[in-house]
């Protein structure tokens, strides 16, 4: 149990899976929420739930991926809540195509949402939480493909591995203000859209040394960890959250 109470969070693409379980477990632990997703429905709904178990969590929908909303996101958590405390760019997309049928269209989407988004998500938090000094924290989500090489996936892997070699790089940053910067790194997930394929956990469930697939709440636990002064001294790491799978990399077949 990590206490939370008078930290405020922004997370982007938070209104299902991952992100939405960070965003609970963050509220249940005291913290206000700024639960951000591209889909406004869903933004809404998420927060209306948080709230309904008890949470202070509201909801701004919009696109992660553009500048200018960011800046609002920012400003938004700071005018509803009175700071920005944790920034956690949750926010990406997964297009398949091995290199050889990737358009540039779906190259850009991916890297508009999964780097840009994500760098000036830090960027601007980063700027708030130096005015206020008192620290603070940045979290982004890599992935497993990240570390490992995963057929289909070439732009949204080098994009991963991008948000980790950002985690390093902006420790030079980030340090001196009292802010850490940190990424997660998580394997086979069970959220809305796997639980989609009825082959998901059986394959995952085989190939993972743990025996199953993690939970969205094995992937919030660790975000927890890493934005709370449990993890004070620790910046520029990537933590990876896989039951084991990328020590020994069995593919998906």
């Amino acid at each position: 149990m990590i206490d939370f109470k008078n930290q405020t969070v922004l997370i982007t693409g938070a209104g299902i899976g991952i992100g939405f379980a960070i965003a609970r477990s963050l509220a249940q632990q005291g913290a206000n929420v700024l639960l951000n997703d591209y889909d406004k429905e869903l933004a809404h709904n998420a927060a209306d739930a948080i709230r309904e178990q008890g949470g202070n969590c509201q909801a701004c929908p919009g696109d992660a991926s553009d500048v200018t909303f960011i800046q609002q996101l920012v400003d938004t958590a700071v005018n509803t809540f009175g700071s920005l405390d944790i920034a956690i760019a949750n926010a990406g997309i997964t297009i398949f195509g091995d290199i050889f049928t990737t358009t540039p269209d779906a190259f850009q989407k991916i890297v508009n949402v999964n780097l840009r988004g994500s760098f000036f998500l830090a960027q601007i938090s980063a700027r708030q939480m130096r005015e206020q000094g008192r620290g603070g924290s940045v979290l982004f989500m890599s992935s497993v493909v990240g570390h490992q090489a995963h057929p289909g996936l070439p732009v949204y892997s080098m994009t991963k591995a991008g948000l980790e070699m950002l985690a390093k790089q902006l420790v030079i940053d980030f340090s001196p203000l009292g802010i850490t910067v940190n990424a997660i790194a998580p394997g086979a997930t069970l959220t809305e859209r796997t639980l989609d394929d009825p082959t998901y956990i059986p394959i995952w469930s085989r190939i993972t040394p743990m025996g199953r697939p993690a939970t969205v709440e094995d992937i919030a636990n660790a975000a927890l960890f890493l934005v709370s002064p449990a993890s004070r001294h620790i910046t520029g790491q990537s933590l990876v959250v896989d039951g084991g799978w990328t020590s020994i990399s069995p593919p998906p077949v």
